[in-house]
């Protein structure tokens, strides 16, 4: 996947995105493919995932946050994020969650899945973190437990931003809401928070639905 022999050993893209390709067809099906569109985003994507200093830097991309990918329904978010952890070692791949499969945790543990998530979210022989990537923020509904209503994503959200601070713990998201929705859902606290602990990636709001 690296360039040949030179200054500086970069990460050869053009390779990358083969490797991508090739993996999503094997993982979805023949019909899968990069779209030429879409190769801004993804590029972006393979910098921080590839832990390529240069490109990141020109992007504006920070690699100790984590990556909040937006765009809309269909335009291949989740497929990507479950591609891309191909390129880290197996040690090192984030956990994928969907975040309606949480709030029907909730609904079965309570408020244990809000530290499931954050505080307990580290590996108990090496006290590393855990990286979650919670797929499809905003499709998971305000539940209740034994009558408590709770926003289960904001709670595990602000509760992350603690550990992000004071332990590095890195998390990453896909939504198709806007951060004017992002707010409404979740609040002006885990809206400010959100702009420090990620970098935004989006795709185009008018990016077609993969899925037709």
């Amino acid at each position: 996947m690296k360039a040949e022999a030179g200054a500086m050993l970069r990460p050869n893209y053009d390779h990358a995105i083969q490797f991508l390709e090739n993996q999503g067809k094997k993982h979805y099906g023949s019909p899968f493919a990069i779209h030429s569109e879409d190769l801004p985003v993804i590029r972006k994507l393979l910098a921080y995932f590839l832990n390529d200093e240069v490109s990141t830097g020109l992007y504006g991309i920070k690699l100790d946050k984590g990556i909040l990918l937006s765009g809309p329904v269909g335009c291949g978010k989740t497929s990507l994020m479950n591609l891309l952890r191909l390129f880290l070692p197996v040690a090192n791949r984030y956990i994928i969650k969907s975040c309606r499969d949480i709030s029907f945790e909730f609904i079965r543990d309570g408020y244990d899945v809000v530290h499931r998530y954050s505080t307990n979210s580290f590996h108990i022989n090496t006290h590393e973190p855990k990286t979650y990537c919670f797929d499809d923020l905003g499709t998971e509904n305000n539940l209740k437990f034994y009558g408590n209503e709770c926003n289960i994503m904001a709670e595990i959200l602000l509760s992350r931003y603690d550990q992000f601070v004071s332990r590095k713990l890195v998390t990453h998201i896909t939504t198709n809401l806007s951060a004017s929705e992002m707010e409404e859902l979740y609040g002006n606290r885990v809206r400010s928070r959100l702009r420090e602990q990620f970098n935004l990636i989006a795709f185009d709001k008018i990016t077609p639905d993969k899925r037709k």
